[in-house]
């Protein structure tokens, strides 16, 4: 077993396995998961996925995960921290918007098991960064952060990029209207811009009458608009009180409630619990949501 570099703001790991045992480690935001080598299972809560060399997988936080291995397996684990986002040896990285892009993976992203990547040039290009990185942090270690602090930014920009490519939201499977995958799409990446989600900003955006818009929404969604937008919204919010330093005035702020008692007594009405609570018991009441048999990593 081999373990490489293990620094802030970011981590990676490579390491060498004939039988998968549980890294007593957390994901914070999410970890990249590329198969240098080997054959076997992916799980993640109960659903399967057959790995390959090369193939790539995205580890969200808060869930379990595990890897039936039928091959001796090379991984090579890539996992983005808090402070990556931060301040980092003398590098400003725009904090809001790095969250904004992270926290827009982990909504989106339907969290099944599966190769991420679905175009090959990438998947070439990210093999390519990743490499670097090993390289970087075995012959310079903390000399070689600023190079790899870009690397990083240009591996998330590949996530994102094969994310919005995917159908990762929740489209019942007889729908074969395009638009309503746009138009998820369209909210999702403008969740924290309040004008942009009115009716009438749709309508013209989709060339429908505001009248429609509500009304083809919820025929495709089986959920109102306005519903669907607050639940949105409240999923960052989890995101965020669990994952980060943001005080409620700038969770509220940022995600367009009237202020902290707005977002309060909405996230009570939704998620059943007060923000206090759910603060304290989050890892527990999100694992718990989508409970899984197999040991988290």
């Amino acid at each position: 077993m081999q373990v490489l570099e293990a620094y802030k703001p970011f981590e990676i790991q490579e390491i060498e396995l004939t039988d998968w045992k549980q890294r007593p480690v957390k994901n914070n935001f999410f970890e990249l998961v590329l198969i240098k080598d080997g054959e076997g299972t992916q799980c993640i809560n109960y659903n399967d996925y057959a790995y390959e060399k090369n193939s790539m997988f995205l580890l969200p936080p808060l869930k379990c995960h595990s890897f039936t291995i039928e091959k001796p397996t090379r991984f090579v684990f890539l996992k983005f921290t808090d402070s990556f986002f931060k301040n980092a040896n003398g590098i400003t990285i725009d904090r809001n918007e790095w969250f904004k892009e992270a926290s827009y993976i982990l909504s989106n992203y339907n969290q099944l098991p599966g190769d991420i990547i679905k175009n090959e040039l990438d998947r070439n290009y990210l093999e390519n960064l990743i490499g670097m990185i090993l390289q970087e942090s075995r012959n310079y270690g903390e000399e070689s952060i600023n190079l790899v602090t870009s690397l990083m930014t240009s591996i998330l920009e590949i996530l994102i990029r094969n994310i919005k490519k995917s159908t990762y939201f929740e489209v019942p499977k007889n729908n074969s209207d395009d638009r309503i995958t746009k138009m998820l799409t369209y909210i999702n990446e403008n969740i924290d811009k309040t004008e942009l989600l009115r009716v009438e900003n749709l309508a013209a955006v989709f060339t429908m009458s505001p009248t429609y818009v509500s009304e083809f929404f919820k025929k495709q969604i089986n959920m109102s608009l306005r519903e669907y937008i607050i639940k949105a919204k409240l999923k960052l919010a989890e995101i965020r009180l669990l994952n980060s330093d943001f005080t409620l005035t700038q969770i509220a702020d940022e995600l367009g409630f009237t202020d902290v008692s707005h977002l309060s007594k909405t996230f009570k009405r939704y998620a059943g619990t007060s923000i206090r609570e759910f603060k304290n018991n989050g890892e527990y009441m999100l694992l718990k949501r989508g409970s899984c048999a197999t040991a988290r990593v």
